[in-house]
């Protein structure tokens, strides 16, 4: 099973054993948005990728993986196989076993599928 199907059990209030490990997760990505995380710098994008989620909405500038997971939670809600590696990839790195640019990588490849990708 992919983590990102456990976040969306977790998103549509189910209460499995991947949502309770997925809620973990999420709540690194808050405490760490919030200014508390350890290991933001280890998490910033090299360059940074600019989406526009929504058509009447603004462009957004994408500098870490945590915004990256922020947008593939809330605002991809198709279930593509890009979105899933994306949200994997974005895992991988906030538990310190894989780097950013492989997460940037796979958000690039999301962002372009959902046509949300205005500047890489």
């Amino acid at each position: 099973m992919f983590l990102s199907e456990g976040f969306n059990l977790l998103l549509a209030g189910r209460h499995s054993s991947p949502a309770i490990f997925c809620c973990h997760e999420l709540s690194l990505l808050t405490h760490d948005r919030l200014g508390g995380g350890v290991m933001t710098g280890l998490r910033r994008f090299e360059r940074p990728v600019v989406v526009r989620v929504g058509r009447h909405s603004s462009e957004r500038i994408v500098f870490d993986v945590n915004e990256a997971a922020t947008i593939l939670l809330r605002d991809l809600h198709g279930q593509s196989e890009k979105r899933k590696l994306a949200m994997d990839a974005c895992l991988q790195v906030l538990r310190g076993k894989a780097h950013p640019p492989v997460a940037r990588k796979a958000f690039v490849a999301a962002a372009l599928e959902a046509k949300i990708l205005r500047s890489d």
